[in-house]
């Protein structure tokens, strides 16, 4: 499946600017391996003295966003995985500012970031393989929108990528 079949109603609007950092040609489980493979290396090239730097105070600092992606990944994948089961349940949105605050990312290392990093992504990786076409079209409700299983996994993807080009940009 390619980010290019996907209908603008299989997600929320406010997911849509996520979803356009996809390049239209990219497979799910292939920009889900694609994304780590690029954006490990370069997680992991960023200088020490970055990591703990935020570019305007109350602004996330490098580990912060690492470690909201993470989270990020898991409460999609969470989603995703309900709605393939055909849980219909409306599932509640996340404070991800709340979740930043209590990671507390900047007392970990970088090292111990990357590897949940790299676990979290094994996983969705092996999620999203398991999911066939019905389950991949399977919709539910979140955040108080109705979004697609394969929606949810291209949010993944962009929503990494948008945060990799903030970081390119203010931090670096």
């Amino acid at each position: 499946m390619k980010v290019s079949l996907l209908d603008s109603n299989e997600y929320i609007p406010h997911f849509r600017n996520y979803i356009n950092q996809v390049e239209k040609d990219v497979g799910l489980i292939e920009g889900l391996e694609l994304g780590f493979k690029n954006l490990y290396s370069f997680y992991e090239s960023i200088p020490d003295d970055k990591l703990k730097f935020s570019y305007v105070e109350g602004k996330w600092t490098v580990k912060e966003i690492i470690s909201h992606l993470i989270d990020a990944e898991r409460v999609f994948c969470y989603r995703a995985m309900r709605f393939a089961r055909k849980d219909n349940t409306p599932l509640a949105g996340f404070d991800e500012n709340e979740y930043a605050v209590y990671s507390k990312a900047n007392n970990r290392s970088i090292s111990a970031l990357l590897e949940e990093y790299r676990t979290v992504r094994q996983s969705t990786i092996s999620l999203f393989k398991s999911f066939d076409n019905d389950m991949l079209i399977s919709r539910g409700v979140a955040g108080g929108g109705e979004v697609s299983v394969r929606a949810l996994g291209f949010l993944i993807i962009g929503h990494e990528k948008h945060h990799s080009n903030i970081i390119r940009e203010r931090y670096l």
